[in-house]
């Protein structure tokens, strides 16, 4: 398969949007950037295309898709009902980073929700993204742009780096700006849950609908649990070499790391770190790699996926990084690096 690059930096094109929409229409794939991370978007009211999806990335089939909207009242057909608290999030954080999960409709396929009864439904915050949600029909279906189980992609070269030659079209709208998948937040329960941390917080949910609570399937390792969320059950974000979170005082992590790194290099391995800004130069043996500033949080979402993707390219063997418990996304680079390093995490 010939995959259409459709560069989009500059703005929207016209003429590629509009075949963007055939594309999706007619039951193809297309990845397209979003504020978060690039997604594999297909018609998510096509049972088949949907399919692709999965088979495109590997992607085990009780793993959820997210029903991407560009406007409010796209949400009522697709839905059983529409909560109060649905409404209240959505004219908070939509468009945005936020994943609400909610009772399907029968007009959703089963092989969009992984077989469940509920669906999850996000409005992103990208003007590339709203359009072509728009030239394809108002519902796409769209995990993350990459091949299953690597480090979400950042960038449309991510993308490529993936997928070439097995989608039709790759949107690119340049870097994302957040850098971590949305936020999700299950709405079916008595008392709302977050499935996934991302960069609408707890704290910013429980300022506009009170109590929310972190769902404790977070960090299950149990094989027969099954996933109401994507990112939930299967190992996501992962690099080919081993990687290792150090978690301690800063100047233990430094010691530690240093002490690691050196130890590694005398085995005849190759070995990264991922550091802050604020540590980086502390580092005098390996390959290092500042995320970004602890002080600037954003930064290090934003760096995080593609630097283990950097380290996969030059073929590292080990990888040891840094804890990055900042204040508001914290909980969601954490959740994607533990996930990454398998729950690897070594205290000092």
């Amino acid at each position: 398969m010939n995959t259409i690059w459709a560069d989009m930096r500059d703005g929207i094109d016209d003429g590629l949007m509009e075949e963007a929409g055939r594309i999706l229409q007619s039951g193809g794939l297309v990845a397209f950037p979003t504020e978060t991370v690039y997604g594999l978007g297909a018609n998510a009211l096509d049972p088949e295309a949907s399919a692709k999806i999965y088979s495109a990335k590997g992607r085990p089939s009780d793993n959820p898709l997210i029903v991407h909207i560009h406007r409010l009242d796209s949400l009522d057909p697709i839905v059983r009902t529409v909560p109060r608290k649905a409404l209240v999030l959505a004219h908070a954080f939509w468009p945005g980073p936020l994943t609400m999960i909610l009772d399907r409709s029968s007009l959703v396929p089963s092989s969009v929700t992984g077989g469940l009864d509920t669906v999850a439904v996000r409005m992103p915050d990208h003007p590339v993204a709203l359009s072509l949600i728009q030239a394809g029909g108002g519902y796409i279906a769209a995990p993350s742009a990459n091949t299953s189980g690597r480090p979400s992609p950042t960038t449309a070269q991510h993308v490529r780096d993936d997928l070439n030659g097995r989608i039709e079209m790759i949107i690119d709208g340049g870097s994302v700006g957040i850098g971590v998948e949305s936020t999700i937040i299950d709405l079916t329960e008595t008392l709302p849950m977050i499935l996934r941390p991302g960069f609408i917080s707890i704290d910013m949910l429980r300022s506009v609908i009170g109590e929310v609570k972190m769902d404790p399937g977070l960090h299950s390792e149990d094989p027969a649990f099954r996933p109401k969320a994507p990112g939930m059950k299967y190992r996501h974000y992962a690099p080919r070499a081993e990687l290792t979170i150090v978690e301690g005082s800063e100047e233990h992590v430094r010691a530690a790391i240093d002490q690691l790194a050196r130890s590694a290099i005398s085995r005849g391995l190759t070995c990264g770190i991922i550091a802050a800004d604020e540590d980086a130069s502390a580092y005098h043996a390996g390959i290092v790699r500042s995320a970004g500033s602890r002080a600037k949080e954003i930064t290090i979402s934003q760096h995080l996926f593609g630097i283990l993707r950097e380290f996969d390219d030059l073929g590292v063997d080990v990888i040891y990084s840094e804890s990055f418990d900042t204040p508001q996304i914290g909980a969601a680079i954490m959740n994607r690096l533990i996930k990454a390093a398998g729950h690897h995490i070594l205290s000092v």
